[in-house]
């Protein structure tokens, strides 16, 4: 089963930082999780896709545009 982002704020290398931290560190290793052994394409895939969810949840439309000239 697939850690939860609660999951990793309760990790314990975690317990004593100020939430803030706590809240960015745990974001690191789910992302570092989630992450490992995919090849680069996999990965840029992977950021890909929760750029669009976060795109979506904030009604936000990506307007795409070439960078030749």
């Amino acid at each position: 089963m697939q850690k939860t982002y609660d999951d990793y704020l309760k990790d314990p290398r975690l317990k004593d930082e100020p939430m803030g931290l706590r809240m960015a560190h745990a974001m690191r290793f789910k992302v570092s999780d989630d992450t490992a052994g995919m090849t680069s394409a996999d990965e840029a895939a992977y950021y890909h896709e929760g750029t669009l969810s976060v795109f979506s949840q904030l009604g936000i439309i990506p307007k795409y545009t070439s960078s030749s000239r």
